[in-house]
């Protein structure tokens, strides 16, 4: 089979495309003819040797989707021909980039099969981040107001799916050019991030006294704008940042509130497969869908790279093998 490998870190120019053998499912795992693998800031990190992978050389991809191929010994509710969707082998697993993967079924889920396998493959970091972040941690209920930072990117548009069908009230800031399909996707209201009176606006477009629940992309930037707007008792849930050192620039508005704070990684999801479940779920019903902005081959890899960390786009970029 044909694989996205690299053999050392470093920069974009180590990902290279091998002839290997096709993985064996071992017990536990389904072998997974790949659809599509969602491309994620996360595979850049292994890459480059902040993060670090489990064997080299490695195959990169933490999500993927496609249809079983093969079941190994041990294995129960997967049968050869399902369509699956997955997410979390790109850490200590042989990742999505590659015309097959083993996976463990402990990181997959069912879909029906009218889901479209390459939308789905860039499913799997965007949405358990979400699902863990608003329903796990955020305790997101009816009737909220969640604020949703960047409502266009990966996570972003797949929260605003979410938080709408829990019937929250949902105001996401985006770029320009994307506020009309962050609205189509559940947003009540959508917001320029660059505006001068962001804070304001956002407390105006609340209901109450403020945000209840806040997902936040970039810490370092908006973690005071965070305190600022919430209500009282209000949480917000941190799922990343540009810059290591994130603190708040005056810590008695958090306190004032009686803010809570939680910060999560993806990778610590207890099990993995209870979001996807969710997840498939959804999409099979129709509520719940990934926007794939581009598509790129195994060879275009390094662009695909490039991209996810540079470019402003609305939803995913998935590899296509």
């Amino acid at each position: 089979m044909r694989a996205v490998r690299f053999h050392d870190h470093g920069g974009r120019d180590v990902l290279q495309v091998d002839d290997i053998k096709t993985p064996e499912p071992a017990a536990g795992e389904v072998l997974v003819e790949v659809a599509a693998a969602g491309v994620n800031p996360v595979d850049t990190y292994f890459r480059e040797g902040s993060y670090q992978p489990f064997a080299m050389p490695m195959i990169p991809g933490v999500d993927v989707a496609g249809t079983v191929a093969a079941v190994g010994t041990d294995v129960e509710g997967f049968a050869e021909g399902d369509h699956v969707v997955g997410t979390g082998i790109g850490k200590d697993h042989y990742g999505g980039y590659a015309e097959f993967a083993a996976v463990p079924t402990d990181r997959l889920a069912v879909l029906s099969d009218d889901v479209d396998l390459v939308a789905a493959g860039g499913a799997g970091v965007a949405g358990v981040t979400a699902w863990r972040a608003l329903v796990d941690h955020g305790g997101m209920q009816l009737g909220d107001t969640v604020l949703i930072h960047g409502g266009s990117g990966g996570v972003g548009h797949a929260a605003v799916q979410l938080a709408a069908a829990s019937g929250a009230r949902v105001i996401a800031t985006a770029a320009p050019d994307y506020h009309d399909r962050v609205a189509e996707l559940g947003a009540d209201v959508v917001l320029d991030y660059d505006r001068d009176d962001l804070a304001d606006a956002v407390v105006a477009a609340a209901t109450g006294d403020g945000v209840d629940l806040t997902l936040d992309h970039r810490l370092d930037d908006y973690l005071q704008f965070d305190a600022d707007v919430a209500a009282h008792g209000g949480r917000v849930v941190g799922i990343g940042e540009n810059d290591p050192e994130v603190g708040f620039g005056l810590s008695s508005s958090a306190r004032g509130k009686d803010l809570s704070l939680t910060m999560m990684s993806m990778f610590n999801t207890p099990d993995l497969s209870a979001p996807l479940r969710e997840l498939a779920g959804q999409m099979g019903a129709g509520e719940f869908e990934i926007d794939v902005a581009r598509t790129y081959d195994l060879d275009e890899a390094a662009e695909a790279h490039r991209a996810v960390m540079e470019d402003s786009v609305l939803g995913k970029l998935v590899i296509t093998p």
